[in-house]
């Protein structure tokens, strides 16, 4: 068992665990009765300095066109989030499910296009050989634990949308292909693990010599 694995089961235990923190919502939600079950991987990538792994839809996506997301979607009949979430994965890019090691589910996030959406958060091997399917996933990029869990990098924005103004979460990434926006449910789910796992704060990982 990895180092970090451990340290992301301590932190996961310890933060769900403890009363919930004032957990980032989506307003619109208010005003729906029923939700559409969904769940994404939450994949961290098992290096000294953890990644965590991202995607950008296809511009031609007629949902979120373009935005960066977890790999995921619908749970099936019959599945459960985890089965969903590491379906939705090898689906998209290949990722094996033999590769995922489940760390837990995560906080639900309800969004105003009446999804219920479930993280599961998973540890996975560095540098897998992905292939995204071009129906789903126009590319994809690894983004370091330390600046997506970091509330510092968490910054809110406003928006007006038919008169009414809403606030969101964004986050820039710069890598090495480039600016990556993250934001909207992305964005939330991230910054509601951050309050959860407290990542910045806790002890360094180091690796095993």
């Amino acid at each position: 068992m990895s180092d970090l694995f451990t340290r992301l089961t301590r932190l996961y235990t310890g933060g769900l665990t403890r009363p919930a923190p004032a957990l980032w919502p989506d307003p619109r939600t208010r005003t729906i009765a029923q939700f559409k079950p969904a769940a994404v991987l939450v994949a961290i990538t098992d290096r000294p300095t953890p990644g965590l792994l991202l995607i950008h839809r296809p511009e031609t996506m007629r949902a979120h066109p373009g935005q960066v997301a977890f790999p995921g979607g619908r749970i099936d009949a019959g599945e459960d989030a985890i089965t969903a979430a590491c379906r939705e994965a090898e689906e998209e890019l290949a990722l094996p499910r033999a590769a995922v090691r489940i760390i837990g589910p995560a906080d639900t996030y309800r969004t105003g296009s009446g999804y219920e959406i479930t993280p599961i958060i998973a540890l996975i091997p560095p540098d897998l050989p992905l292939r995204p399917n071009p129906a789903e996933v126009a590319d994809w990029f690894e983004a370091p634990l330390d600046f997506v869990l970091n509330p510092a990098h968490h910054q809110p924005r406003d928006i007006t949308v038919d008169g009414v103004q809403r606030r969101f979460i964004e986050m820039d990434y710069q890598g090495p292909k480039g600016t990556h926006r993250i934001w909207g449910v992305t964005a939330a789910i991230l910054a509601n693990m951050a309050a959860r796992l407290d990542w910045c704060a806790a002890p360094a990982h180091k690796p095993r010599r």
